[in-house]
């Protein structure tokens, strides 16, 4: 059994780990691999197989909120020191798909995936799968590949963001078996929450710059309106679902709150916190209409003095709520996130009455 580097696992064609997803479905980022056949020959995708340490068979599909605007943006959590999954287990293949495989290496095929970094060739492989004696501490040794059985054969996956990561090593046991309908009784299954945060760092959210007034040119001690539109400013939802586990995870964004930086200490911000909540109907602030040149906005800004040759960045981070709810009734909630936009305002000594 030899060590290979992660960039050596990207293998096709007679192999035995396969890639799941199901066909046609609308994947965000790089899922969207076939779920593997369940004939005889182990084919996934016409004559290819696929099985690199970070091809995962958990399809991400965007649920509502178009993450539309000036362009979609992940979301960087308020809790520095959360991270998605590192790695966890995935059902790979059905002992047809395992024999089918292994009698390909007898015929000269390439070695087989077996966990993201190890691969085991023939002998190694017949003795564990085909005759049932255990090579390895975590295993026993399967039988005939336990074909007759109901269920599949799993193994490690790391997540592609973390596969640098030392933890990324952790789901290291070599390929085993799990019964149909029953997640492995390991702290890397992929459970409801761990599905929930993958899909945390799928999420895309809408770029979009806040509406001010005036617009590009502010005065000195008079209120520049803040908003932003119910339209524009939506749940967004992302779905994962590992399907040949029978699991899935829907992972939801819900924008709470509108924080404003003036880019100056010469300003000050309405509220005084800066921190401008959402309304009931989903917007924030409220637009600015003809004759509110001298109320006091609900959101906004008053600058104090001018910005001379350059403009000010008025920063303007948005704060998401994150919560989750999954397959057999799970829920819960993760760290907020947070997208910030910079957007440049001139500030003009000029003094003038908006209309």
């Amino acid at each position: 059994m030899g060590a290979l580097s992660k960039a050596g696992l990207v293998l096709s064609g007679a192999l035995c780990a396969v890639a799941l997803a199901s066909p046609g479905a609308q994947a965000i980022g790089d899922e969207g691999n076939r779920e593997p056949s369940t004939d005889p020959s182990g084919t996934a995708d016409g004559n290819t197989l696929t099985a690199s340490a970070t091809t995962t068979g958990i399809k991400v599909t965007q649920v509502s909120g178009s993450g539309s605007g000036t362009s979609p943006k992940a979301l960087a959590p308020v809790d520095p020191n959360w991270e998605p999954p590192a790695c966890w287990y995935e059902p790979v293949a059905t002992p047809e798909q395992l024999k089918a495989a292994v009698d390909r290496l007898k015929k000269g095929g390439d070695l087989v995936a077996v966990t993201p970094t190890l691969s085991w060739g023939e002998e190694l492989m017949v003795t564990q799968y085909e005759k049932g004696e255990g090579r390895t501490s975590d295993s026993g040794g399967y039988k005939n590949y336990n074909i007759g059985k109901d269920g599949r054969f799993w193994r490690g996956v790391i997540n592609k963001e973390r596969e640098n990561d030392a933890a990324s090593y952790e789901c290291d046991r070599t390929l085993f078996w799990q019964d149909a309908n029953t997640l492995p009784d390991n702290d890397h299954a992929p459970t409801p929450d761990v599905l929930a945060a993958y899909a945390y760092d799928k999420i895309k959210v809408p770029g979009t710059e806040v509406e001010l007034k005036p617009a590009t040119e502010s005065k000195v001690n008079l209120p520049t309106w803040v908003w932003l539109d119910k339209a524009t400013f939506q749940e967004v939802k992302v779905r994962a679902e590992l399907e040949a586990a029978g699991v899935w995870a829907e992972t939801t964004a819900k924008p709470v709150a509108l924080h404003l930086d003036p880019g100056t200490e010469d300003a000050e911000t309405y509220p005084s916190s800066g921190d401008c909540e959402i309304n009931a109907d989903g917007s924030i602030g409220t637009p600015y209409s003809k004759g509110s040149s001298e109320r006091t906005p609900p959101c906004g800004i008053k600058y104090l003095r001018a910005s001379g040759d350059a403009p000010y960045q008025l920063k303007a981070s948005i704060t998401w709520e994150i919560s989750w709810q999954g397959s057999g009734g799970a829920q819960g909630d993760l760290p907020d996130g947070t997208f910030e936009t910079t957007q440049d305002l001139d500030v003009r000594e000029i003094q003038a009455v908006n209309r």
